[in-house]
């Protein structure tokens, strides 16, 4: 009886919030520039004073070091906020658009208008970063949010909590916390744009609670992004790029390499590579990397059995375990694994990994590898290394991502000037910089004709042979 009472307060709440976020929408459309600055450099100034705060409730939910927190945190929303208030004056200024012939005498521009009240699911891996980057998003778009952090890091749930708290009153910026059942409170209102970090499976729940209102979503969802090394690889300069992207939060990231296609004939000197580099990155000690500070941990049990599960699957299909395969349940621990001879029909060829786990599957010639790519749903990233120009090009003209880093990983999540989002079942709709402002953004047409004439008046009724001479000339010449 209790829970039931307590869900129909949330729900109370959840409502009125609603409602009261709906009145500052309508406020907030008349804003000046400065406002949505003001509302912006408050999160600039939030973050710089309490880095040391976040690093301790992000460490305090799956040990993540700070300095790593400091890199895929605190950076990244301090690198999106100072380039909003850089740029948010050209963003928000009206685009004019020249007329057609057919249109002579009109003025049209594209104004760019807040959407609206704006829901923001953000997810656990990522707890602080995926959670106000979208935010700054929303408000330099003008739009008011209410945030649903994930249950499963409380922690910084907590501290958005208290800082949105200090920041904002509920009618502007607000955070509900909670989980299965708040989140569905929050989807059965008419948002004007949802905006969910998240898997693939709980994406299409949120997209048909969003049908039900006829609702915009932007869909940051994951998948399993491929890794592709050529024969003319600096194997080396892979090798460590691959390991640190991929334990990059203990593989716990949507763009993280999930698997690697590797040419046979460099595939030993690959593997070679990556122990090594997986020693000096995480065991500079020698210490072990279980004892390291520079590792972080699973995020729960749950988490924690269903990787296990999908090793030991793999194993019993005949893959074989090249590095790694220690388990330590109590601290959530997994070793660094890399898996040879893994059976394409191996579940963790199938499901997303998300974990400290790298399949290797040698291939013959791109084509093949390129074949295999395309045997699957579209990934969220794609990563290509090779020094051969037209292997690159083969690879962005044959397969299709919401990403691609030549020679890198992870990087291009950090450029605030590119597009990031996927591609069918990795995502719908586009993040970071200008693209968020535009997620959070209704582009309205606007055309503009002088009083009493009109271009178009030749082909009003009645379809006389005037009329119908002028649409042929409309069809003809414009």
């Amino acid at each position: 009886m209790d829970t039931i009472l307590k869900e129909k307060t949330r729900a109370s709440n959840i409502n009125k919030i609603f409602s009261q976020q709906r009145e500052t929408s309508l406020v907030w459309r008349k804003d000046q520039i400065s406002d949505r600055k003001k509302r912006l450099k408050k999160i600039k100034k939030w973050v710089i004073n309490h880095r040391l705060s976040i690093q301790e409730a992000i460490y305090n939910d799956f040990k993540k070091p700070p300095e790593e927190v400091d890199l895929s945190e605190v950076y990244v929303v301090l690198t999106e906020v100072r380039h909003a208030l850089k740029h948010l004056y050209h963003w928000i200024k009206p685009k004019k658009v020249d007329a057609p012939l057919s249109l002579l005498g009109t003025k049209s521009k594209i104004v760019y208008e807040p959407k609206g009240v704006c829901l923001i699911i953000s997810p656990w891996n990522f707890p602080f970063n995926l959670a106000i980057g979208p935010l700054i998003s929303a408000l330099a778009a003008g739009n008011p949010a209410i945030l649903k952090p994930s249950e499963l890091s409380p922690n910084t749930s907590q501290l958005l909590a208290d800082m949105i708290g200090e920041l904002f009153e509920p009618s502007e910026v607000a955070v509900i916390q909670g989980g299965k059942n708040a989140a569905e409170s929050l989807l059965k209102l008419p948002f004007d744009h949802i905006f969910f970090t998240g898997s693939p499976q709980v994406g299409k729940i949120v997209m048909k609670a969003a049908a039900d209102n006829l609702t915009s979503v932007t869909l940051e969802l994951g998948g399993k992004s491929p890794v592709l090394i050529d024969e003319t690889a600096d194997i080396a300069d892979a090798a460590e790029k691959i390991v640190w992207g991929k334990l990059l939060n203990k593989g716990q990231t949507c763009i993280a390499p999930d698997y690697v296609l590797v040419q046979e004939e460099v595939k030993e000197k690959v593997i070679e590579q990556m122990k090594i580099y997986i020693d000096k990155l995480f065991d500079d000690e020698g210490k072990g990397i279980k004892e390291s500070s520079q590792y972080a941990r699973i995020i729960n049990e749950t988490h924690f059995d269903r990787i296990h599960k999908l090793i030991n699957q793999a194993v019993d299909q005949g893959a074989e375990i090249e590095l790694g395969g220690e388990f330590d349940k109590d601290e959530y621990f997994i070793h660094p694994t890399l898996l040879v001879n893994v059976p394409k029909r191996a579940l963790i060829m199938e499901e997303e990994i998300f974990g400290p786990v790298l399949p290797l599957i040698k291939y013959k010639d791109l084509g093949e590898a390129i074949e295999y790519i395309n045997s699957k749903p579209k990934p969220l990233a794609l990563y290509f290394f090779s020094r051969s120009k037209r292997n690159q090009e083969k690879i962005l003209q044959e397969t299709s991502s919401g990403s691609v880093a030549i020679n890198d990983s992870i990087l291009q999540f950090m450029h605030p000037e590119l597009p990031f989002g996927g591609v069918n079942n990795s995502g719908i709709g586009k993040s970071h910089g200008h693209h968020g402002f535009l997620a959070f953004s209704n582009e309205k047409a606007v055309l503009k004709q002088k009083v009493g004439l009109t271009s178009v008046k030749p082909v009003y009724p009645p379809y006389n042979s005037i009329a119908k001479n002028a649409i042929e000339l409309l069809l003809k010449y414009f």
